[in-house]
């Protein structure tokens, strides 16, 4: 019997790995999986576990309050102590750049546990930006044992950095699994929180921005670029905005864009609701890994609101515009997306690079095959 212990701490994470802990379900014979919620975004996770029927045998509540990055790492290498030593692992499987994917990783290397590292490869080599993702997926690609990839572009990162190519395995993304599987089920998930978007005689435009590295400044200058847009499109768009729980962004969210009749500022949506609207949407414009990810599935335009992204493959297949946090440039290609029909066909219809939605049975077929 393989042992697998299976870690995340955040909603990205959950809904990432969710098509993985069900395949695995599908080789109870040959595989058991122990599943440790770290619970870094506690409230966005609890509606996803009940939407996904997962359950966590281990629940590491690190965020019963808010925490620094040391004190959230330093307490997930703690309590994940006890957890490794009693469930002594074949593997401890993580996904992505969080930080408590990162401790995990981290604390199995320390009792010399293997590391498998779904969402791995993805490079920036700006060690701020993202930050702190981009050291976090760094440290665990370090110590990993066993790598899948979305795509060949970061298999070649990893082959530079000196990892085995045989323990490289490209699968494509299990964002996408997630993501066409709730896109077919989405219309019987409407949240009672949608009915504040009564505008569907407008084009609605969608926007999320958390990434620590926009506070202050940068996410002032998003916000005043939204403004803006509102303002010129008064009749024609409707601006949503699931504002990130975090007071750092939702107090400047709210002051600056609070009383503007076009933009709907709504607390953080359930998955389900959260691609519905994805999929009603006209444009995104998002700080977010993800949604780069996911969106060109849907043929919609995302504007990244970074001033990097180590999702090259979306840039290069015309899905996705790198548009940083300056105001006049968000203002500049969100006007074009809206006014220039060609521009907009173009990036609706470019092809996801990421994968075909079958990405969690290549990676359990692998870990299958590895450990046997």
């Amino acid at each position: 019997m393989i042992k697998i212990l299976t870690v995340f701490g955040t909603r990205s994470e959950l809904i990432k790995l969710s098509p993985v802990i069900k395949e695995i379900g599908k080789h109870s014979d040959t595989i058991s999986n122990k599943i440790c919620n770290a619970a870094q975004q506690r409230d966005l996770i609890e509606p996803l576990l009940k939407h996904f029927s997962i359950k966590a045998d281990y629940d590491m509540n690190i965020m019963s309050e808010y925490k620094t990055l040391e004190e959230l790492t330093s307490i997930v290498l703690l309590n994940l102590k006890d957890i490794l030593l009693t469930e002594n692992p074949d593997y401890v499987l993580v996904l992505g750049d969080s930080s408590s994917a990162m401790a995990a990783a981290l604390a199995a290397y320390f009792y010399k546990i293997k590391v498998a590292h779904i969402e791995s490869g993805l490079r920036t080599n700006n060690k701020y930006s993202p930050f702190p993702e981009e050291i976090n997926r760094k440290i665990i690609d370090v110590v990993a044992d066993l790598y899948f990839v979305h795509t060949n572009n970061a298999k070649e990162n990893l082959l530079r950095e000196g990892i085995k190519e045989d323990r490289i395995e490209v699968t494509g993304n299990t964002g996408l699994d997630a993501l066409l599987d709730t896109n077919n089920k989405a219309n019987n998930f409407i949240n009672e929180k949608l009915n504040l978007i009564p505008f569907y005689n407008r084009r609605i435009i969608l926007v999320t921005a958390h990434r620590r590295e926009s506070y202050g400044q940068p996410l002032l200058n998003i916000c005043n670029a939204l403004k803006d847009i509102a303002l010129k499109y008064a009749n024609h768009v409707h601006i949503v905005i699931p504002v990130n729980s975090n007071p750092e962004v939702k107090e400047t969210v709210f002051s600056n864009l609070g009383n503007i009749n076009n933009i709907s500022l709504i607390d953080p949506l359930e998955y389900p609701d959260f691609v519905f609207l994805m999929r009603n949407s006209f444009i995104i414009l998002s700080d977010s890994g993800g949604i780069q990810e996911e969106a060109p599935s849907l043929n919609k335009p995302v504007l990244v609101m970074r001033n990097e992204t180590e999702r090259q493959e979306a840039l290069v297949s015309g899905a996705t515009l790198l548009v940083g946090t300056s105001k006049e440039r968000i203002v500049e290609q969100t006007t074009k997306l809206i006014e220039d029909k060609s521009h907009y066909e173009f990036m609706s219809k470019a092809l996801n690079p990421y994968g075909d939605g079958k990405a969690a049975s290549r990676i359990v077929s692998r870990l299958i095959k590895d450990v046997q």
